[in-house]
């Protein structure tokens, strides 16, 4: 083995030290995969007047696993206010220890806890629906913009036009009014540290009021605005309109799709129509592009 061989298995071996589980205690494992962690690190690191070379290797591995939890707990802030500290924190390390890192960029570290629960049985629709709207939020924030379409070119459209939407904008249908939650959660003021006993007692209060809430179909657009994430309800019908242009229909088609199976008289959709359309165009949803003027 050269030396450029020694240097890449030492590295690799040290990083898979640093990134492997933390204990139930906090602590760094001291086997693992069979190996004596406490003896390898003798071999890569100097000990010191007071630490072990598995102490100071141990620091790593701590530090590393408590940057990954913090950027979690910013991001779900909504899930956290759900679960509670306790819970929250064991999702976070079931979901870290079945699904590390695969980016250089913590802000995909939430890029597979969707699929993660849906596949894990005890967790209730309700938290799923939470964790899909602000990983929502997440992508909506880091997305990229284009150009906006004109207004004039908006008049111009017909029923073969295919628009295009912002890269920015998600659309989701929940089982539950999860956006309700997480404005509640945001606008209430900071924990204020470990003492602030009436901070904690009404986010358990708020928590209980969320697992009380009664399921029901909520349609949703979460998009980017001046470099902030807001939600919007949406109709059903304004939903899988949206939709229907988002998957690369006719703007003939999307209408139909979004009609199918609707209650809404005849009579109303036009005015419908044409409120949404402007409002949709008002917030720069629809993106300049080539699908935009292509023709079916």
């Amino acid at each position: 083995m050269t030396a450029q061989e020694t240097l890449k298995a030492l590295q690799r071996r040290m990083a898979e030290a640093v990134m492997a589980p933390l204990t139930s205690r906090w602590g760094m494992a001291r086997r693992r995969d069979g190996r004596r962690l406490d003896r390898e690190a003798a071999q890569w690191v100097e000990p010191n007047d007071r630490l072990s070379p598995f102490q100071r290797l141990e620091i790593y591995n701590r530090q590393y696993w408590f940057r990954l939890l913090d950027c979690l707990w910013d991001d779900f802030p909504g899930l956290r206010s759900l679960l509670g500290r306790v819970r929250f924190t064991a999702l976070c390390r079931a979901y870290l220890a079945d699904c590390p890192p695969r980016s250089f960029t913590l802000n995909r570290l939430g890029d597979r806890l969707v699929p993660w629960l849906r596949e894990q049985a005890r967790w209730d629709p309700l938290v799923v629906d939470m964790a899909r709207l602000e990983w929502a939020h997440i992508e909506a924030f880091d997305a990229p913009e284009a150009e906006p379409l004109a207004a004039a070119r908006l008049e111009a459209v017909d029923a073969d036009t295919r628009l295009a939407l912002q890269p920015h904008l998600r659309l989701l249908r929940l089982g539950h009014p999860v956006d309700d939650l997480l404005a509640a959660q945001r606008d209430a003021p900071g924990d204020g540290g470990a003492g602030n006993h009436a901070m904690a007692a009404r986010r358990r209060r708020t928590a209980r009021r969320a697992a009380a809430l009664p399921p029901g179909e909520v349609h949703l657009a979460v998009h980017r605005h001046d470099c902030s994430v807001y939600d919007k309800r949406l109709a059903p019908e304004a939903c899988r309109i949206l939709e229907a242009i988002q998957a690369g229909a006719a703007l003939g088609a999307a209408l139909e799709a979004g009609f199918q199976g609707s209650a809404m008289p005849e009579s109303e959709r036009p005015d419908f129509l044409a409120g949404s359309f402007h409002d949709w165009a008002s917030l720069g949803w629809f993106a300049r592009t080539s699908r935009s003027d292509a023709h079916a």
